[in-house]
């Protein structure tokens, strides 16, 4: 998957940190994206292995921005442990919308 990654580590102590690098690639890439005539920004999740709920914080304010800019965010290679915290926090299906190919 092309696109942006998310960092091996995502915690509430490095969450500012981790938001203030992505922010401004995610509005880059979306930029990007919809200048090619695309419509999602893609972000793997394929190294992150340490993480806690401020990941769905994260998650959720990326989505969101992507929204905003008109564009959807494309979470790929989730770890099944992200996708049960998001179900247990009840956001889930807006990090994953059913119907959606991969949500």
């Amino acid at each position: 998957m092309s696109g942006l990654k998310l960092p091996a580590r995502l915690r509430m102590d490095g969450a500012r940190a981790a938001w203030a690098q992505m922010s401004p690639a995610l509005r880059a890439e979306a930029a990007q994206v919809l200048a090619a005539a695309g419509r999602e920004v893609r972000l793997s999740a394929a190294e992150l292995t340490d993480f806690d709920s401020s990941a769905l914080s994260l998650l959720l304010s990326a989505a969101r921005q992507c929204s905003e800019q008109g564009a959807t965010l494309k979470l790929g290679d989730t770890p099944d442990k992200l996708r049960e915290l998001a179900r247990v926090y009840g956001v889930a299906e807006l990090l994953w919308p059913v119907g959606i190919p991969g949500g």
